[in-house]
């Protein structure tokens, strides 16, 4: 059989396999491996598991998946995250939609530890939604800040969509991290802003709330040192070459239990839960990669991204118009399946595109991963939508999308400023 042929056909049976509800890792697994055999041979598809997916998984720097989420783990189940909160409250919350900014200021600094975007909408949402309801926030708004403030988590670094683009794309995640900080900050200004407007327009949908002194405000400050100091110590631990991104996760996640037993919030429970939750959280994660490495080299053996790649570098089209169209294939694919599954699924077919028509890997591995968290909150599937939806089951989920939808235009503004400006990703390297 032709290799392109077969590699079309692999393609179509795991998206039959996929919306027949098996795991995607699993689709993407069993196609590799069978596809490898009829590409190549048993032997070819047999070395491949016990060679590159021992390499794979005896990697040092694999490690550094758990680690992180741990860390994140850690903070969100011990309460750290509500002196966060109260504190953007004290700064931003006494302006019209200064509760919903608020949601959105503290679901970036809490995402700078969590690095998972459910995990941040949970938390936050547990406590913004009774102050939101307080001061009558439009329901809309409320819940689609909440669930878009959670996209944030997979941005702004540690960030576990960063760390499975840099094992795929093979570059640094020290790198990503890097790169991604400056985008993270511009993305959450365009949001309040979209929200600042929102309530000029219409102070009905976001109330102002009650106004604290400046005294109140610096006071409220040393809830948000301890999470600055890990932040800071770990991060710019990196950055500065002090650690590695294994040590840095590592370094982060010890950090997190000691602040936590410091601040007497660490319990036998929710230690146990952190482990639990991060242990399953992990092995998603690496049975994605699994997947997609079988897959992927399955790819590699019919030459069909290859070929693909050169096919499109030659047709009379800029190559802004063929980015274009491979990030709308994200954003639908993001949007009608897991995200984060998409990615490892299409990324080894548009990769090599990608490079053919001459983009920074490390640029593109920024656009990629502020396209995935846009699968977070678009319908149908959107995770975060639905994590919302889990804390006010009162609320139609038609509504949360329809908050959500308000934060659309900056985040396809944000990606069009990313594609006229790489130097915003680029500039630090």
């Amino acid at each position: 059989m032709d290799p392109i042929l077969l590699a079309f056909i692999g393609i179509i049976i795991m998206f039959v396999l996929m919306f027949l509800r098996m795991p995607i890792s699993f689709a993407m697994f069993i196609v590799g491996y069978v596809g490898l055999i009829l590409a190549a041979s048993p032997k070819a598809a047999n070395n491949v598991l016990s060679a590159d997916l021992w390499s794979q998984f005896t990697s040092y720097s694999l490690s550094v998946i758990p680690l992180f989420i741990l860390m994140g783990e850690v903070v969100y189940r011990t309460g750290i995250a509500e002196k966060l909160f109260y504190s953007a409250y004290t700064w931003v919350g006494h302006h019209r939609g200064g509760m919903a900014s608020t949601t959105m200021l503290a679901s970036a600094v809490f995402g700078s530890i969590s690095g998972s975007n459910s995990a941040t909408a949970a938390t936050i949402g547990t406590m913004a939604l009774p102050e939101l309801n307080k001061y009558n926030y439009n329901k809309a708004l409320s819940t689609g800040s909440i669930a878009t403030g959670g996209t944030l988590g997979v941005i702004i670094p540690p960030s576990t969509v960063l760390i499975v683009l840099a094992l795929q794309m093979e570059q640094s995640v020290r790198d990503l991290f890097l790169t991604s900080i400056v985008p993270g900050i511009i993305l959450t200004i365009l949001l309040i802003l979209t929200i600042v407007f929102i309530c000029w327009k219409d102070p009905n949908l976001g109330p102002a709330g009650e106004k604290t002194d400046m005294k109140e405000r610096i006071r409220s400050l040393k809830g948000v040192v301890p999470i600055g100091i890990l932040f800071v110590f770990v991060i710019g631990g990196l950055f500065l070459g002090w650690f590695t991104p294994t040590e840095s996760a590592a370094v982060g996640a010890f950090g997190a239990i000691v602040l936590s037993l410091i601040m007497r919030k660490l319990t036998w429970k929710n230690f146990k839960q952190s482990i639990e939750s991060t242990l399953r959280s992990s092995i998603m994660v690496w049975m994605l990669i699994v997947g997609a490495m079988v897959f992927g080299r399955f790819l590699a053996i019919t030459r069909m991204p290859f070929d693909v790649a050169e096919g499109v570098s030659r047709l009379a089209v800029p190559p802004v118009v063929i980015l274009l169209a491979i990030l709308f294939i994200f954003i639908i694919g993001g949007a009608l399946m897991d995200a984060m599954g998409f990615l490892t699924i299409a990324l080894p077919i548009f990769y090599p595109t990608v490079l053919a028509l001459g983009y920074d890997p490390i640029w593109f591995a920024i656009v990629l991963c502020v396209v995935t968290s846009l699968g977070a909150i678009t319908p149908p599937v959107g995770v975060n939508v639905f994590v919302v939806q889990g804390l006010t089951p009162t609320t139609p989920i038609t509504t949360i999308f329809r908050g959500t939808s308000y934060f659309l235009i900056p985040y396809f503004v944000f990606i069009a400023l990313l594609i006229l400006f790489p130097s915003i990703v680029t500039f630090v390297l």
